[in-house]
């Protein structure tokens, strides 16, 4: 698996610094590598849906920490961990088709569990 995410400066601030959100831009980052190889015919539908989910996760990351209050905050987390669901089930049905080689499965699956991990902990502390 391949990082296409920079090193993140010390100094950043807001959700950069947030480790969990670190992981979900490596994942939607990855997602969009494997797909690249999708079929083509697939680009409309489980490609874009697939990379939709994917960004959904860190995107509702960043809104919810630019929100004021902790409510608002774990409402975000939690579209966050309905969109990794999302993913998780996309990434099976597209390994069972054929348009995922398992071992590229295997390796996102492993960021998505760590990323869900994380995730959790972060809406049960808020």
């Amino acid at each position: 698996m391949t990082s296409t995410c920079e090193e993140i400066p010390e100094q950043a601030v807001g959700y950069k610094k947030l480790r969990v959100w670190q992981l979900a831009d490596k994942l939607a980052h990855e997602i969009f590598r494997v797909t690249k190889n999708f079929p083509t015919q697939e680009q409309f539908g489980l490609t874009s849906q697939l990379r939709r989910g994917a960004l959904s996760v860190p995107t509702n990351v960043v809104e919810g920490q630019a929100r004021k209050g902790r409510r608002e905050f774990k409402h975000f987390v939690a579209m966050a961990l309905g969109s990794l669901a999302e993913v998780e089930y996309l990434l099976e049905f597209a390994r069972e088709e054929g348009m995922l080689m398992t071992k590229s499965y295997h390796e996102i699956e492993a960021l998505r569990k760590e990323t869900g991990r994380l995730l959790w902990r972060l809406y049960e502390s808020l």
